[in-house]
């Protein structure tokens, strides 16, 4: 759902822009509330991990692919200031390296993808995590729905601010139509993603997991043949992770998840046009779409300049393309975690001194 260049006119591009500096300045703030020594490095792998899996177009229907847009998965697991800012790394990355979602629509693009999708899931989440049972199967089905919700949800935002700033004449309707029941296909498979990775994590690190916060069930103990909650006292809240996977491990798993996703597994993708470029090509959206900025880039369109091979081609920029995200999400996330240990420190010292 990468919007290009052409298709919004420059009013809207610049609000749409004033309205993605706002939220990102804001979810910069928020993260220091959820990022901590455990999660940080975790955000940044979110990022990488996102990357990885847009590569990968899925058919949904004749001539029609679709890929995960990524705000319900990173919102669940690492929550949803830091989800913004992790697709919003991935969607820098995307247009300037890559030439993929132009660069003066970067602001409509970080508010379809990466806040409309990561506000409607989150709030799907909570609300479903707080009416279902407390239960790893529970965490699934709120994942699925969750990132169901979202797909369409970015769909409907994208028709509302074409309908304000779109070049072109088009009727309306039938890009709303057309728009949300494709993206309703696309949904399913990004739901599909994200409650399998979620419930991946959650099997092997369910304390890394934002939205799986307090999963963990109190101790029980057997008093006269009935099992009672352990009380507080006892010094063990919660019952013991059984065979826990170490964050490194977790880590460097994912990682090479992420490379081998997006340097082989991407070959095989499909090359149908997503769900955006079929509209747009079949009821004329895109008759003003410009050229890209950085159509000239040697990474353009996934694929390293002057690399004849078409396999090793893809598979070198999508390695590149995770590393790069790697890199540039740590970085952002390791910032924000010093920053809030940087406040903590003077109020730490300030209570010791009364």
């Amino acid at each position: 759902m990468h919007v290009p260049d052409g298709f919004i006119d420059a009013p809207v591009s610049a609000a749409t822009g004033v309205v993605a500096a706002s939220a990102i300045a804001v979810s910069l703030r928020g993260a220091r509330r959820e990022l901590d020594e455990r999660t940080a490095p975790l955000a940044g792998l979110v990022a990488a991990f996102v990357f990885a899996v847009q590569m990968l177009n899925f058919p949904v229907a004749a001539g029609t692919s679709g890929h995960l847009l990524g705000g319900a998965l990173a919102a669940i697991l690492v929550g949803p200031f830091t989800g913004v800012l992790c697709v919003s790394v991935v969607l820098l990355v995307q247009g300037i390296l890559f030439a993929d979602g132009g660069l003066t629509a970067l602001g409509v693009n970080i508010t379809d993808m990466a806040i409309v999708t990561t506000v409607a899931s989150y709030a799907v989440f909570r609300l479903l995590v707080k009416v279902l049972p407390r239960s790893r199967r529970s965490m699934s089905v709120a994942s699925f729905t969750a990132a169901l919700v979202s797909v369409p949800a970015a769909a409907v935002a994208f028709t509302l601010i074409y309908a304000v700033g779109g070049t072109t004449d088009v009727s309306l309707d039938k890009v709303a139509t057309a728009m949300i029941g494709v993206h309703v296909l696309i949904g399913l498979g990004e739901a599909a993603i994200t409650a399998l990775t979620v419930s991946a994590v959650i099997a092997v690190r369910p304390d890394l997991v934002y939205g799986a916060r307090g999963l963990q069930q109190r101790l029980k103990l057997r008093v006269n043949g009935v099992l009672v909650d352990a009380p507080a006292s006892t010094g063990a809240r919660t019952a013991p992770v059984a065979a826990r996977t170490s964050r490194r491990t977790l880590w460097l798993t994912g990682l090479a998840t992420s490379l081998v996703l997006a340097g082989f597994v991407s070959f095989y993708a499909s090359s149908s046009p997503d769900g955006l470029e079929k509209v747009a090509a079949d009821h004329g959206l895109d008759k003003k779409a410009a050229g890209h900025a950085a159509a000239d880039s040697p990474l353009a369109d996934y694929g390293v300049k002057d690399v004849a091979d078409a396999r090793l081609s893809g598979g070198l920029a999508g390695v590149i393309g995770v590393g790069a995200t790697a890199v540039a999400g740590s970085a952002v996330f390791w910032t924000v975690r010093r920053r809030r240990m940087r406040e903590v420190s003077p109020a730490s010292t300030a209570v010791e001194n009364v």
